[in-house]
């Protein structure tokens, strides 16, 4: 049974009926708007951000604060939206949406300003004697976000606050599987007294976000999938828009010989099973130099097996948040046992629970001829390869087209940042599972295809503006030194300036 499924209305606009992946029982109905709609929305944006550009940095802050206190006031109503919709464990939902949300609206109204800020730029060679450069940071205007089902109040918040206090207007497209989560953040800004407008949530599946990228905004911020997000890439490569896309993950984790086994194997089950490995920065291949494999095996599946999986009260696994990514689960596990995977814990969907709950999964003997080691799964699956070294584990974690994330486990400082350096993804974390997007100061994006662009940090907020370059003359003058008219002795007294500048050394240290 879909999560949703399109319903013969007779009105102008497609609807969907929702269901709950804990119980697959209905939760309401959506009615997805269509092109004219986000027409409206984008022109009703325009308008409201023209006043908010005007807007001090400090003065889009305090409405930051103000966001922040209604969240902190609303919490349970948004954890318990967020669980009808996705099915996730309370703690999970609690930290990720909740207190992410909060941690990343107090980080950036608190240095937004200085992001922002005017700044001199020293400039080189002679240059410097004659010009003086400032870079101004101007908003872009309108930034349309399509966020997913994931994460669906903090995915959209978090890129949302980042251009809102750059000076953008913000339309988000929310995921048509959790659509009312992520409903919730306009509401959260709207009762924080944010002017209308600026920041408007659509709700819809696919061809709302087509015709989001397509409406002529500013800016397109896209977390999804590789499929989908080259078809925005392209779109917007049309239009001459920038874009920032978030894809697909299929992060290694390396567990090198003196690694603390204990901690390792913790990690691997966070790492692997929170969210119920329903987020881009899961991991999902562990190498393991085969002078530890087997006790890291042992520690694993005495942890998998004690993991509590349910749908009320207090369990580790929540449900599957979307019946077709269930479905993708139970396809890689088949594929691995058939090509001689041995299944140490789980395996099936969980028969005791009515939902889409896939039980804590544990496989080893694995390789990369085998799917759950080279496409995405996006499930609670812990899949794990013995490898005589680490140069091996790093040669495989490389094999991958994907690199968003990854994590290696040492207790030597100096391997751990050789291994990192040396790993092809967007970050790396040392001795934990992947944790670059829950801080704010890391610049987060992929490599390869897991994205295009980052988000966070300094550069997450500059990349919603333009920065523009504003080139001061030192001393002035009546004759421009490159003005007409031209002559031949100018031309001879550049070329000796040349020689000078770049045929000596002093020249060279002088430009």
């Amino acid at each position: 049974m879909a999560l949703y499924e399109e319903i013969d209305h007779g009105g102008p606009r497609r609807r969907l009926r929702l269901r709950s992946p804990i119980d697959l029982e209905p939760i309401g109905e959506i009615d997805c708007a269509n092109a004219q709609d986000v027409g409206v929305a984008v022109e009703r944006a325009r308008k409201a951000q023209i006043d908010w550009a005007v807007l001090s940095v400090a003065q889009r802050a305090r409405f930051m604060d103000r966001v922040s206190r209604e969240i902190l006031d609303r919490s349970d109503e948004i954890v318990d939206c967020v669980i009808r919709e996705t099915g996730k464990a309370r703690n999970e939902a609690l930290a990720m949406e909740i207190f992410s949300s909060l941690d990343a609206l107090c980080y950036y109204a608190k240095n937004a300003g200085r992001f922002l800020r005017p700044r001199k730029q020293k400039l080189h060679g002679l240059l410097r004697l004659t010009k003086q450069l400032r870079i101004v940071y101007r908003p872009r205007g309108v930034v349309g976000i399509i966020t997913p089902w994931n994460g669906p109040f903090i995915l959209a918040l978090n890129p949302a606050v980042q251009a809102l206090l750059a000076g953008n207007a913000v339309i988000v497209k929310a995921s048509e599987v959790t659509p009312q989560s992520t409903k919730l953040v306009e509401e959260m800004f709207t009762a924080a007294g944010l002017p209308e407008g600026v920041l408007q949530v659509l709700l819809g599946d696919g061809e709302t976000g087509a015709a989001l990228v397509n409406a002529g905004v500013d800016k397109i911020s896209f977390t999804g999938s590789v499929e989908t997000g080259r078809k925005v890439a392209e779109a917007c490569g049309r239009q001459l828009i920038p874009c920032t896309l978030e894809l697909g993950g299929k992060d290694a984790m390396i567990v090198c010989e003196d690694a603390d086994i204990d901690r390792a194997a913790a990690g691997a089950l966070i790492g692997s099973c929170m969210n119920s490995g329903q987020y881009c920065c899961g991991t999902e291949r562990i190498y393991v130099v085969e002078g530890v494999y087997e006790r890291f095996v042992e520690k694993v599946v005495e942890g998998a097996a004690a993991l509590r999986q349910g749908s009320s009260g207090e369990f580790d696994v929540g449900a599957i948040f979307w019946d077709r990514q269930l479905e993708v689960i139970e396809a890689h596990v088949a594929d691995a046992v058939a090509k001689g995977a041995r299944v140490r814990v789980g395996g099936r969907r969980n028969p005791d629970l009515a939902g889409l709950y896939y039980e804590p999964t544990v496989l080893t003997e694995v390789n990369h001829e085998m799917d759950v080691m080279r496409d995405e799964t996006f499930g609670p699956v812990i899949s794990i390869m013995k490898v005589p070294s680490e140069a091996e584990a790093l040669r495989l974690a490389n094999e991958s087209p994907y690199g968003l994330n990854g994590n290696v486990w040492t207790r030597d400082r100096r391997k751990a940042l050789d291994l990192a350096i040396k790993m092809e993804t967007g970050g790396v974390c040392v001795n934990d599972m992947a944790l670059t997007y829950g801080a704010p100061e890391a610049p987060f994006g992929g490599r390869k295809q897991s994205g295009v662009g980052q988000v966070n940090g300094e550069g997450g907020v500059r990349s919603s503006c333009h920065a523009r370059p504003v080139l001061f003359d030192r001393f002035g003058g009546k004759k421009l030194a490159n003005g007409y008219p031209y002559r031949a002795r100018d031309a001879e007294g550049l070329k000796k300036l040349m020689r000078l500048l770049w045929g000596t050394p002093l020249g060279r240290w002088l430009s």
